[in-house]
């Protein structure tokens, strides 16, 4: 089985300054890969590339069968199947919970009111929000904010989920919350491609971890060999740090 994601030999500067060196990862369907290291390591860099956010300079990156890297695909197609949830949450402050949810679906794939409107709370009910639907995001907890950003993403049915740092700017008590609804949907079989700091989650959750050092994928593998006998010693050194 071909991966559902593949990237060989991507390289991203800015100007000068070249923030991706010759990153090559394979992500099958259902993975849930983790990529981990310091900040400024290049995660989230890596993250809006994939999605076309960024143009690269040179690479593939394959995704269900075609280079999305090529200039010439509209980024606009790529997104229709892949889902990305930032740090910020992002959520459309003029719009309700519930239209928040439904507007990709409506706007972008065409889906009926409707049934858009029935598909969005189904899912908020799943992740506790249901009461929340018809509230408006400055009205709501950062971490009831991230969960409806999860929600909106998981709304259009995406082949693969991108999450770029989603717990980063969360009070430590709100993480559980918002992690769980990636747990839940790690065990339903969801691919996902992840930028975290929670070790913890990667070690549980992952099935190949990533350690990036100064735009590199230095190491990666199992999230039990990566943290139970990494071979890097700037790998051991970043999780003595982490973890410790």
């Amino acid at each position: 089985m071909s991966a559902l994601l593949s990237v060989a030999g991507l390289r991203k500067s800015y100007g000068d300054r070249v923030v991706l060196h010759d990153i090559s990862l394979s992500v099958e369907a259902h993975d849930v890969v983790c990529l981990i290291g310091s900040s400024g390591s290049g995660k989230s860099t890596l993250l809006r590339c994939l999605n076309r956010l960024e143009q690269i300079d040179d690479g593939v990156i394959s995704y269900d069968g075609r280079d999305i890297a090529d200039p010439r695909v509209d980024p606009r197609s790529v997104r229709r199947t892949m889902g990305m949830v930032f740090q910020a949450y992002n959520l459309f402050p003029h719009l309700s919970v519930i239209d928040n949810c439904t507007l990709a679906q409506t706007r972008v794939h065409r889906v009926a009111k409707g049934e858009a409107r029935t598909r969005a709370q189904e899912l908020l009910e799943r992740f506790g929000l249901g009461d929340k639907a018809t509230a408006y995001p400055d009205a709501l907890s950062g971490g009831q904010q991230q969960r409806v950003a999860l929600v909106r993403a998981l709304c259009t049915r995406p082949r693969l989920l991108l999450l770029d740092e989603i717990t980063a700017a969360l009070d430590p008590e709100l993480v559980g919350e918002v992690l769980e609804i990636v747990r839940a949907e790690a065990a339903a079989g969801m691919t996902m491609v992840l930028a975290t700091h929670e070790m913890a989650f990667a070690r549980e959750v992952a099935t190949k971890v990533c350690f990036l050092e100064q735009g590199r994928i230095l190491e990666q593998g199992p999230p039990a060999q990566l943290f139970g006998a990494p071979r890097e010693q700037r790998t051991r050194e970043f999780l003595s740090r982490v973890l410790s």
